[in-house]
């Protein structure tokens, strides 16, 4: 069994609860215990900057800082595709913490021989 979990999400905060889920499955797979890598892209790069995520998407959502806080503290980092984020002209000095820029060959690395459980948002 794969014991690595890569989540991409291309959807920002225009659809909120969309959002939401990613970092449900994302939060579940690092607090299980899953390497657990999102990969952020179109306007899902937004979300890995300071201030940005914040809010909840629906009656009865946790907050989105909720689940990042929890999803960093169980170990999860975030992938950040470089062209989509110089595409917006966005400072990368306010990425928020696990957050790196990177595009597929990084991703592809991260995931190595051993493969991962992919979901995509």
């Amino acid at each position: 069994m794969a014991q690595k979990a890569v989540i991409s999400l291309t959807t920002g905060l225009e659809d909120a609860e969309k959002v939401t889920v990613a970092f449900l499955v994302a939060v579940g797979a690092a607090e299980t215990g899953r390497q657990t890598l999102m990969f952020l892209t179109k306007e899902a790069v937004r979300v890995a900057l300071e201030g940005v995520a914040t809010g909840t998407a629906c009656e009865g959502c946790p907050p989105l800082r909720s689940l990042m806080e929890r999803y960093v503290a169980a170990g999860g980092s975030y992938l950040v595709c470089p062209i989509c984020f110089d595409a917006k002209g966005l400072d990368k000095g306010d990425l928020i913490t696990g957050a790196e820029l990177g595009g597929t060959v990084p991703m592809w690395n991260w995931i190595g021989d051993e493969g991962a459980v992919t979901f995509s948002y």
